[in-house]
C-alpha cells in the first residue's frame, strides 16, 4: 500500500473512532435528559431519552437499566388491561436484556420478580394469576441463588407461597360450602388440600425463619409467619391438638410482631417523642 493509501485508511479509522466517541457523548446526554424527565414523572419522555441512549451506545448498561425502570413505573399493580400488560412486558424484556449482559444482577432479577407479582395481582384469569406468581417466585429464587444473604428474597418467596396456599384453600372451602373459619373435616377434601398446600406452606415457614435469622427485627416476616401457621392449622385435619398448637404458634408470632414494631418505634424516638435523625446508609 502506498503512502496515500495508508493515509486514507488512518483517516477512515480516525473518523470512525471520532463517530463512536460522539455517539457515546450523545448517549450520555440522552441519559441525563432521561433522568431529568424521570424525576419529573414524565415517564413517556424519559423512555424515549433512554431508548435513544441505548441506541447510541448499546454498552451503556445504566441506560438500559433506567429504561426498564421507566417502563416498570407504568406497570400498574392490580390492573389487567392490554396497555398495562404491554408496559409490564416491555419492562421485563429490558430487564432480561440487562441480564444477558450482566447475569445475576440483583436489581434486574428483583425488578422482574416484582413486575410478575404486580401482574398477578391484577390477573383476571386464575391460571394467569398462578402463572405470574410462579414466574415471580422463580426470579426471587434466582436472587437467593446469587445473594443468599438477602432476607427480602426469602420473604418474597414466602409471601407467594402463602398467596397460592390461601387461594387454593379458600377456593376449596367455598366450593364445599365450608365457612372460612371452620376446619376441614371431610377426609377426601382434606387430603386433596394437603397434597396441594403442605409442601408450599412448610417452604414458606422455612423461608420466613431464614429471613428473620438474617434480619432479627423483620416484623413483616413475622406477620406472614402468623398467616402461614394458620394455613398449616387448616391442614391438620383430624388432629385437633396439632391444629391448636399451630394456632397458638400463629398467635405467638402476632405478639412478637407487635413487640418488635414497638421496640423499633421506641428506638427511633428520643425524649418527648422527638424522632432521632437516622444515620445515612453510606456512613
Amino acid at each position: 500500500m502506498n503512502r496515500s493509501g495508508r493515509f486514507l485508511v488512518v483517516l477512515a479509522i480516525s473518523a470512525s473512532l471520532t463517530g463512536v466517541g460522539c455517539d457515546r457523548l450523545r448517549a450520555r446526554d440522552q441519559l441525563n435528559k432521561g433522568v431529568q424527565s424521570y424525576r419529573s414523572a414524565q415517564y413517556d419522555l424519559a423512555i424515549e431519552h433512554f431508548k435513544d441512549a441505548v441506541r447510541l451506545d448499546p454498552n451503556l448498561s445504566v441506560a438500559r437499566l433506567y429504561l426498564a425502570t421507566a417502563y416498570a413505573q407504568q406497570c400498574v399493580p392490580g390492573v389487567d388491561t392490554p396497555e398495562n400488560t404491554r408496559n409490564c412486558n416491555q419492562a421485563i424484556d429490558e430487564f432480561k436484556k440487562q441480564l444477558e449482559k450482566n447475569p445475576g444482577e440483583i436489581g434486574s432479577l428483583k425488578g422482574i420478580a416484582s413486575l410478575y407479582f404486580n401482574m398477578a395481582s391484577g390477573a383476571s384469569k386464575p391460571e394467569d394469576k398462578l402463572k405470574y406468581l410462579d414466574q415471580a417466585k422463580d426470579f426471587h429464587a434466582q436472587v437467593i441463588k446469587n445473594d443468599p444473604s438477602d432476607p427480602e428474597a426469602y420473604y418474597s418467596v414466602a409471601v407467594i407461597d402463602w398467596t397460592e396456599a390461601y387461594k387454593r384453600r379458600m377456593d376449596a372451602k367455598t366450593a364445599a360450602g365450608i365457612r372460612t373459619d371452620e376446619p376441614i373435616k371431610d377426609k377426601k377434601l382434606c387430603s386433596d388440600i394437603q397434597g396441594k398446600n403442605q409442601q408450599v406452606v412448610q417452604e414458606g415457614i422455612d423461608d420466613l425463619n431464614k429471613a428473620i435469622e438474617l434480619r432479627k427485627d423483620y416484623d413483616d416476616a413475622m406477620a406472614y409467619l402468623n398467616l402461614l401457621f394458620r394455613e398449616k392449622a387448616d391442614l391438620e385435619c383430624g388432629d385437633p391438638d396439632a391444629r391448636k398448637q399451630d394456632l397458638a404458634t400463629a398467635d405467638d408470632w402476632v405478639k412478637k410482631k407487635m413487640e418488635t414494631k414497638k421496640a423499633k418505634a421506641e428506638k427511633q424516638q428520643g425524649p418527648g417523642g422527638i424522632v432521632l435523625d437516622q444515620p445515612s446508609a453510606n456512613k
